[in-house]
């Protein structure tokens, strides 16, 4: 199955693709969950929100605890693993693809999640407000032939919602700071395994080196070039699910390592774990 392609299996209306599940509906048979096993390379942008009770979430490696009026969320080429617990109490998960995305009238920049952050707590009329549209979708979703912008008209609603409660925080950040650093992460996507240096990306940017390293702490936490690294770790873990054959040194060139045991090291140092101890665990 192709990323960014919603499975064409678990759709819900006949025009779009896009599926919600609630404590009574929506959830697929035992057998299908078998078939997409214990962890997923996604292929859909995926939304949990809980009203009542409490989730956890592992996402790319790290757990994520979910509680009362906290949605998580989660974007395409990610590694989720399912849930070992049981559901919280109240909740609406929600999944859809980039193909349902376009068709809506604006973009979210929260999408490129540039804040580093994939779970955001909502005050209490915020929380109803979106538990209502959660509800309304959950609503038309149950007819497949339902309109298919009526949908679309929710969908950008809710998303304009968690939009705006994603940067309520930070507002603090100036918009052109915000904008550098959707900048650098953009860049990075696209030239990842040229591991391109920070002096490049500064130049690309139109910010010195200094300027480039405040702006990418301030909103990452960590330096440019740790980010660049975490991120290649990253997805040294992505392909190593996807591809449990790959050898370490095909690994290393494949995300531009010259050096094999440098890579080797690096992955050790990061993960707390050697690639032959990895690949044992997803054996298993």
């Amino acid at each position: 199955m192709p990323l960014n392609t919603f499975p064409e299996n678990l759709s819900q209306n006949k025009e779009l693709s896009i599926r919600i599940v609630s404590p009574e509906f929506g959830h697929i048979s035992s057998e299908m969950a078998v078939q997409y096993g214990s962890a997923q390379r996604l292929p859909y942008y995926f939304f949990l929100f809980v009203l009542r009770g409490n989730s956890q979430e592992v996402i790319d490696g790290k757990t994520v605890e979910v509680g009362e009026h906290e949605l998580f969320f989660a974007l395409p080429h990610q590694l989720r693993q399912l849930p070992t617990t049981g559901h919280s109490a109240d909740y609406y998960k929600l999944g859809f693809d980039d193909e349902c995305l376009s068709r809506l009238p604006k973009k979210f920049p929260f999408l490129l999640n540039p804040l580093n952050r994939q779970k955001i707590s909502f005050p209490p009329d915020a929380a109803l407000r979106l538990r209502n549209t959660f509800k309304i979708l959950n609503e038309l979703l149950r007819t497949a032939d339902n309109d298919p912008e009526l949908i679309l008209a929710y969908l950008n609603s809710l998303l304009t919602e968690i939009n705006a409660a994603y940067y309520a925080l930070h507002k603090k950040h100036t918009a052109a700071g915000l904008d550098k650093f959707l900048g650098f992460k953009l860049f990075v996507e696209d030239n990842l395994t040229d591991q391109p240096a920070i002096t490049e990306i500064a130049d690309k940017l139109a910010l010195s080196t200094d300027c480039l390293y405040r702006i990418v702490k301030q909103h990452s936490g960590v330096s440019p070039k740790e980010f660049i690294t975490d991120r290649l770790i990253m997805e040294a873990r992505r392909r190593m699910y996807n591809n449990q054959n790959t050898s370490v040194k095909e690994l290393a060139f494949e995300l531009g390592f010259n050096d094999p045991s440098y890579f080797s090291r690096l992955f050790k140092k990061l993960t707390g774990k050697t690639i032959a101890a990895f690949y044992r665990d997803l054996s298993l």
